[in-house]
């Protein structure tokens, strides 16, 4: 009996022996190649940068994966609770691995014959998740619960449920509870009340299944377990029960803004991130990036431009349907083809014609019937080259614009007009335009970019005009060209030549012959006048007289970067710059003399609040305070009585210069006051002239005074204030003394102290300096035909 005791002893020891060598064994082999917990404890998920205007608006987000970090502090306490009571309700007391769900779940694969039910802790989900393959095995199994077990001692239990919320995939590109809390709901985590919570918490076990969008049904099923699961664990009452259960459920994702309101501005963050942190760090490092956008801003400059384009557009005429199509009676929905067409404004439509007579043309939109009036053809005139498009009789007969089976765009009218019918929508021909052009406004005081838009639509095209483009800014370079003359012998008073003048050299083909816009010649000129009206002629001879590298010298002072022609062309704005720059050059005008950079970002923090990049003003004194001054108060008479005629309409004192090249291939206006600086720039990509008489102060000044007209307000109305040094002199227009008993016109002049005229005009008839309102051009030829002669 003994010996057989022993025996036993012995073969049981040996069993233990082997079971222990065994499962060390199976430990070492399991543990082999296991991942380091200590990429979960630097839980670093792909997450979000947001990217926001003032005031906290949401300008748009920058994602490979649609995830938010959120605290539990930053839920509703519901949310946690649904989550533990679906898929770990006794989380808070395993260390990583809950046995008694293993066992459970091991009776049901040995039933089923395969793996059919893990029972996996949610510290084992989160090991899956970030460490493991999806794979289902024993092996793998055996390796989670070993990794379960050391990240349980590595972190906090609210630790790992904090990454398990944030990192859990809930359907429809959602990872993370606030991201599925925007989706369904419309709504942040911190939101949600208790059936929407279940709701959520139901998705993990199979989001496409219990998709509420697709089967409401299932997810409502699903949700009810949950809140089963609540409720017999008492985490809830009776009460809370029944209310979740019979609560509504109504699904509404949140807008997304990206790429709406604001795509140009939004890309020139996108790339300064890209290239300030990287692409990983830009589309996965949950950034918050602070922006100066202010979306009403930017909302009516996006808006201006449109409908300035559209009035270009239409001052050339009818460009024809979008397309023709035979069938007429058709009655299918157009608003699949609009997609192929990106860019139109949101009220416009696209409509099929129906039936044409010279009154004006049925037309079909689905199942709508409209009607457009020839009245609101009247611009589809044919174009004359030699007339101004008001000069060309207008449209009186809609059977010469339209034909049956035209395709066009149209918008609604708000008031019914002609010929339509009770049942039919009055509307309105419209074109999309071919042209294109820009919106640049700052706050000259902070550098803090409000609105910028690079073309009719950003779903049309993402080249942004305002920032990429290189063109001419014709006359509204002269600016630069008189402030250099400021500082080198000339003040407003200064009487200079306006007469022919030719130039002509070796290098040339032919010689250059400038002019002035109106095509006339005006003698002796103030410099105050020349500005004023924009004249070429003096410009040019003002150039020469100070040189032309003191003229591209103090361009390059106040922040322009071209490659600048070296002959006298320059004055007159031959050197490619981008509406961008232009606005950094004028706003040492604007300001005291200093330029000021434009800022975009203003500041970006990281997912947990931290500090990454603050942006400060970064200003350089260009001028003197004193040739800042003068130069605004010339330009405030380029408003009162030269080619910004357009915007005295503001009411409020404004600065500004048209600016106009060649057969009108770019048009620009750059207007100011102290707290606000816009420049807008029009023009085709591909440059050709834009028409008759399409100057600075036509295509490109109405621009600007309608998007100023909506934002004015938020300003109170302010002089440019007047620095030291600065006399005031009542001159004669005629010869630039100080006005005197027979003097017939005069000015009241800024000048430097000291440079004030002394002697007394004794009078004499006045010349006219009046000219029609009209910009200057001329630089094209010029540029090509000047070759450093001077």
């Amino acid at each position: 009996m003994r010996k057989f005791l022993v025996i036993t002893a012995v073969a049981l020891s040996s069993l233990v022996v082997i079971g222990l060598v065994g499962g060390l064994g199976l430990y070492l082999w399991a543990t082999n190649d296991l991942p380091k917990v200590e990429k979960i404890t630097d839980y670093n998920p792909a997450l979000t940068t947001t990217v926001y205007a003032q005031d906290d608006e949401v300008l748009g987000y920058l994602a490979k994966e649609k995830r938010f970090l959120r605290s539990l502090d930053q839920m509703a306490e519901v949310v946690p609770l649904c989550f533990l009571a679906a898929e770990d309700h006794s989380f808070y007391q395993h260390e990583g691995i809950d046995m008694l769900g293993i066992m459970r779940a091991a009776i049901k694969n040995i039933r089923a014959g395969s793996i059919v039910q893990g029972g996996s802790t949610i510290t084992q989900q989160v090991i899956k998740a970030l460490l493991l393959t999806p794979e289902r095995s024993y092996e793998r199994k055996l390796k989670e619960a070993i990794l379960a077990y050391r990240l349980e001692k590595n972190l906090k239990k609210n630790e790992i449920l904090t990454i398990y919320l944030n990192e859990i995939y809930l359907g429809h590109g959602a990872y993370g509870v606030e991201a599925a809390s925007r989706i369904y709901f419309g709504q942040h985590v911190d939101e949600l009340n208790l059936a929407q919570a279940a709701l959520l918490a139901g998705l993990p076990k199979a989001p496409s299944l219990y998709d509420p969008y697709k089967n409401m049904d299932l997810a409502r099923a699903r949700q009810r377990y949950v809140l089963d699961r609540l409720l017999d664990l008492e985490w809830i009452t009776q009460k809370e029960y029944d209310q979740a259960l019979q609560a509504d459920i109504t699904l509404q994702s949140m807008a997304d803004p990206t790429w709406k309101v604001g795509g140009y501005y939004l890309e020139e963050v996108r790339k300064w991130l890209v290239d300030k942190f990287g692409e990983e760090k830009t589309y996965c490092g949950g950034l918050e990036v602070r922006t100066s956008v202010d979306l009403t801003h930017q909302q009516a400059a996006e808006q201006a431009l449109q409908q300035g384009l559209v009035a270009s557009t239409k001052r050339r005429g009818w460009r024809g349907p979008v397309f023709t199509t035979q069938d007429t009676n058709s009655t299918a929905d157009l608003s699949r083809l609009e997609e192929d067409f990106p860019g139109a404004p949101q009220d416009w439509m696209l409509v099929r014609v129906a039936k044409v007579q010279s009154e004006g043309a049925t037309v079909s939109h689905g199942n709508q019937t409209g009607w457009i009036d020839v009245s609101t053809m009247d611009w589809c005139r044919e174009p004359d080259p030699d007339k101004a498009p008001e000069d060309v009789p207008a449209v009186r007969d809609a059977r010469k614009v339209l034909q049956n089976g035209d395709v066009v765009w149209a918008s609604a009218q708000p008031e019914t007009n002609g010929d339509a019918g009770q049942d039919e929508v009055s509307l309105k021909l419209q074109q999309l335009p071919e042209v294109q052009g820009a919106v640049f406004s700052m706050d000259p005081r902070t550098g803090e970019v409000l609105a910028m838009t690079g073309g009719f639509s950003y779903s049309q095209s993402q080249f942004n005009r305002a920032v990429q483009a290189k063109r001419q800014p014709g006359s509204a370079f002269k600016p630069i060209v008189y402030s250099a003359a400021l500082d080198n012998g000339f003040t407003p008073a200064s009487l200079l030549l306006d007469a022919p003048i030719v130039f002509s050299g070796r290098d040339m083909e032919r010689d250059w012959k400038p002019e002035n816009y109106e095509r006339r010649i005006f003698g002796p000129t103030l410099l105050r006048t020349a500005l004023v009206k924009s004249r070429n002629l003096v410009t040019i001879r003002l150039a020469r007289q100070i040189g032309i590298d003191t003229v591209i010298e103090r361009a390059k002072t106040l922040g322009l970067e071209a490659e600048f022609p070296r002959d006298l062309s320059v004055s007159l704005g031959s050197a490619s710059v981008s509406l961008k720059d232009m606005c950094q050059a004028y706003s040492a005008f604007a300001r005291d003399g200093s330029t000021i950079k434009p800022r975009l970002v203003t500041r970006v923090t990281g997912p947990w609040g931290e500090e990454m990049y603050a942006s400060e003003p970064e200003q350089i004194q260009g001028v003197s305070a004193q040739n800042a001054y003068i130069i605004s108060s010339l330009l405030q008479e380029v408003i009162q009585s030269g080619t910004g005629w357009r915007v005295r309409k503001l009411g409020r004192p404004v600065a500004g210069k048209t600016g106009t090249t060649d057969e009108q291939r770019d048009a620009w206006f750059m207007g100011y006051t102290q707290y606000l600086l816009t420049g807008v720039f029009v023009g085709f990509d591909q440059p050709r002239p834009m028409g008759k008489y399409e100057t600075g102060s036509r295509a490109a000044s109405p621009v600007w005074l309608h998007y100023r007209q909506e934002v004015e307000d938020g300003y109170p109305p302010v002089r440019f204030p007047q620095p030291r040094g600065i006399v005031m002199a009542k001159v004669d227009a005629s010869n630039g003394f100080l006005a005197g008993p027979g003097t017939e016109k005069s000015y009241l002049l800024p000048f430097k102290a000291g440079t004030q005229p002394t002697r007394i005009s004794k009078g004499r008839a006045s010349r006219s300096d009046e000219s029609e309102d009209r910009d200057s051009g001329g630089a094209d030829q010029g540029q090509d035909m000047l070759k450093s002669v001077f």
